[in-house]
């Protein structure tokens, strides 16, 4: 008789590994291109104390906040995130109204967006980006009974994010905005909203931002810097030339790891909102089909883990999770749009990448707040089979 040996079983994971480690590697490598892309600025710059590892330093600060915020965030139950959700989106707003405030608001190449901490300051639009999550999320399932009613369903979510999107113009911050209207919208029609209104909202949004678009000589300035970048390339089309120049120095695979030469001074924000064009210089297209590929997983799981939580009758950290998947997407899809010169100039960071703390910490809080969901959801799932 022949012995059978039977094989232990793997016990498995207590958490989605795809999507912890997509976005462990997103920030690991993000910090990797923030330091190649900002050497010589930081070489050259009187406030960095002229140290090339300045903003290395401070990304790696920053990034050590942000994993703590996340290692607390993920003790915290969705239940409790639910009930703070209303009370952190009127502390978000609070904070966007302080930026306006002379005396407290901190301005930066004409732009108002940042409370000053001391060593560092805040941008409240990032945490907002949070907020909104968590709160529409939470407004949609209280409104889940009246989803197919414009009055009650849209209308007091369109009033405060009304409010919200005044504040960031007043900054200005048009990007940020985009990013708040797509999570509430998209969250709300998760939730249940009637596809008929959904387009009619889609519609009614495009014309508004083609008006504040019209009014606004920045704005058209972008717009038609970014039809043709090559009609004023010291100009109007400087950001988006240079960066289309380091996508084409770049080819399959790069010029090398900290060989850029289009971060050395040529292309403003390298080691924020033009980090994917350092990245195309240096890793080539094979470089920023990683990144795309994983941006994409991240966004695929978040989705999924949202299905699941729908499936266990669990709706509230459903949206969250979709609504964390959307936030990340879209903003994401942006910011690749603009370095590619597919979409107008817009200051939007990649997420989990650029250098930022407010963003950084935002972004890793909310995936802790993801992988919180699918914990629970697994939780159940094994208490169920028990």
């Amino acid at each position: 008789m022949v012995p059978s040996f039977d094989t232990p079983r793997r016990e498995p994971a207590e958490v989605d590994l795809a999507l912890l480690w997509s976005g462990l590697f997103l920030l690991l490598l993000g910090m990797v291109m923030v330091y190649s892309a900002s050497i010589a600025i930081a070489e050259a710059g009187r406030h960095t104390g002229n140290h090339p590892a300045y903003f290395l330093v401070r990304h790696g600060f920053f990034l050590a906040i942000g994993l703590i915020g996340a290692g607390m965030a993920f003790q915290v139950p969705l239940k409790v995130w639910e009930k703070l959700a209303p009370w952190l989106f009127v502390a978000g707003f609070v904070l966007l109204a302080l930026v306006l405030v002379p005396g407290i608001g901190r301005d930066v190449n004409g732009a108002r967006r940042w409370l000053s901490l001391g060593l560092v300051n805040l941008q409240p639009s990032e945490l907002m980006k949070l907020f909104a999550v968590l709160y529409a999320a939470d407004y949609t399932v209280r409104k889940m009974p009246h989803m197919h009613d414009l009055k009650k369903a849209f209308l007091p979510m369109a009033a405060a994010m009304f409010i919200v999107g005044v504040l960031l113009l007043k900054e200005p911050d048009f990007g940020a905005f985009v990013v708040i209207i797509s999570i509430a919208i998209g969250i709300l029609f998760l939730g249940g909203m009637r596809a008929r209104l959904f387009a009619v909202l889609i519609v009614l949004l495009m014309v508004a931002f083609t008006v504040l678009i019209i009014v606004s000589p920045y704005r058209r300035d972008r717009i038609f810097g970014f039809m043709d970048p090559w009609s004023d390339a010291f100009g109007r089309g400087y950001q988006l030339s240079h960066a289309l120049i380091a996508f084409g120095r770049g080819e399959l695979l790069g010029v090398g790891l900290g060989a850029s030469v289009e971060k050395l001074f040529y292309l403003p924000e390298a080691h924020t909102d033009f980090l994917l064009a350092v990245i195309a210089e240096e890793l080539g297209f094979a470089g920023v089909v990683v990144v795309i590929a994983l941006f994409g997983l991240l966004v695929q799981r978040a989705f999924i883990i949202g299905r699941q939580a729908v499936a266990l009758d669990r709706l509230y950290p459903a949206l969250v999770a979709q609504g964390v998947g959307i936030w990340i997407g879209v903003q994401g899809f942006i910011n690749m749009g603009v370095n590619m010169g597919l979409l107008p100039t817009k200051g939007l960071t990649l997420p989990l990448m650029s250098f930022g703390g407010s963003g950084i910490l935002a972004n890793c809080v909310a995936l802790a707040i993801l992988l919180r969901v699918d914990w629970e959801n697994r939780q159940l799932m094994r208490g169920a089979k028990l």
